[in-house]
């Protein structure tokens, strides 16, 4: 069976100084090779493509056989890493915290100590004591346990 790790360093290799990054490499059963990509900018098909055609020349058919999905997260998918929220400012996220309580607030801001949020009126609005003002909401890294991107229609 094909080794994720193997593979995600091929992936980053690929993708080291450019405006993509790598997720997530995950091999299912029958050696299904599932890497998933983000992008500062957004990830276009030929991305996905360009890096799938790099990955398959890095790798021997003719020792064994697999297939290769390169792909985006879903827009329901959490955000799992801190480089891909900037790119979700504006945006309406659920941030689930440590404590167990569950936000569901506008992203107005990123920084390396955390999130700056404005909660949605009546939405899960989370009171927290020596809230600055205006109802904003800081959150430490350390307190968010998951984050996903509201998808309006």
């Amino acid at each position: 069976m094909t080794d994720a790790v193997f593979i995600r360093q091929i992936a980053e290799e690929k993708l080291k100084d450019s405006p993509l990054f790598l997720l997530d490499v995950i091999i299912r059963k029958g050696n299904r090779i599932l890497v998933t990509i983000d992008g500062d900018q957004g990830v276009s098909i030929a991305d996905c493509a360009k890096l799938s055609r790099y990955i398959e020349s890095r790798l021997n058919r003719e020792e064994e056989d697999f297939e290769l999905q390169v792909s985006t997260a879903g827009a329901d998918s959490p955000l799992k890493l801190k480089r891909q929220y900037p790119g979700h400012c504006g945006r309406t996220l659920e941030v689930s915290l440590i404590d167990g309580r569950k936000l569901r607030a506008v992203l107005v801001s990123v920084s390396e100590d955390g999130l700056l949020l404005i909660p949605e009126k009546g939405k899960g609005a989370v009171k927290k004591p020596a809230e600055p003002a205006e109802g904003e909401i800081r959150i430490t890294w350390e307190s968010v346990v998951q984050s996903v991107v509201i998808v309006s229609f």
